[in-house]
């Protein structure tokens, strides 16, 4: 072997310690994460009066990090680019009523499902004949954009998608007659149907959930640790009834 070929392997060996390393560095349990939400989706995760980020997300997470010794910042981070910035890195975690689903494990990892909350259908209150998104042919049903809510009503042959960035202007359309119906997560169904005033009268939950989807936690891939250091507060928050409390608070 010439001197130059040992110089060159020692070189590449040196680089190969040096990414080991710090891969095993960064998938250490940190002290601190930073957690994207997009704050547009009460009453899992929005704004209040104060513009204070709140709701069940923000409640849980918060409580996951006390069970399990760590500290967490929330970031207000918009919907169409959440999944962006996890992949490179802007933030470690989404808690954003994010459904866990096949699709999506394909590009990043999820902490065990914490909530069950699948696609329900929201119409005008006079509506009669309506259980389904079967009985809505012919009509236009809104989602939010990229959801699994609007891959449901694709689905449906004679019924019309309107897309939205925001489910609240979903629900101003259904409100105004602009159109036929709404299908968004149970809890923000009922956020928007039954407990805000201004459509607690005119807008009604009909049938029962049509898809059994759970909400998870998103990371970037490979980050065992910090998935494992999650999973831990959150098997402690689901047995002290910490997550019973929450359903009550916000869900009921």
């Amino acid at each position: 072997m010439s001197k130059a070929v040992a110089v060159v392997l020692l070189v590449l060996l040196a680089a190969g310690a040096a990414v080991a390393g710090g891969q095993a560095e960064a998938d250490e349990a940190p002290e601190r994460i930073v957690v994207a939400t997009d704050a547009t989706w009460p009453p899992m995760q929005f704004l209040n009066a104060d513009h204070e980020i709140v709701g069940f997300d923000i409640d849980l997470i918060h409580a996951i990090a006390e069970a399990a010794d760590f500290e967490v910042e929330i970031r207000n981070t918009a919907w169409d680019g959440i999944f962006a910035g996890l992949a490179t890195g802007e933030y470690d975690a989404v808690i954003s009523s994010v459904t866990i689903t096949e699709e999506r494990r394909r590009n990043m990892d999820f902490s065990d499902p914490y909530i069950n909350a699948g696609q329900i259908l929201v119409v005008p209150a006079e509506s009669t004949g309506i259980e389904t998104l079967d009985d809505m042919t012919g009509s236009t049903v809104g989602a939010q954009i990229g959801t699994t809510g609007a891959f449901a009503v694709q689905e449906v042959a004679g019924v019309e998608l309107a897309t939205y960035d925001e489910i609240g202007l979903a629900f101003e359309d259904l409100a105004s007659g602009r159109i036929d119906g709404v299908v968004a997560d149970t809890p923000v169904a009922a956020n928007y149907a039954l407990q805000n005033e201004s459509y607690a009268d005119s807008l009604t939950i009909v049938g029962e959930p049509f898809t059994d989807e759970h909400y998870g936690i998103a990371f970037p891939q490979g980050r065992t640790a910090l998935v494992e250091m999650v999973n831990e507060g959150l098997a402690v928050v689901r047995a002290d009834g910490t997550i019973d409390e929450l359903t009550e608070k916000w869900l009921r």
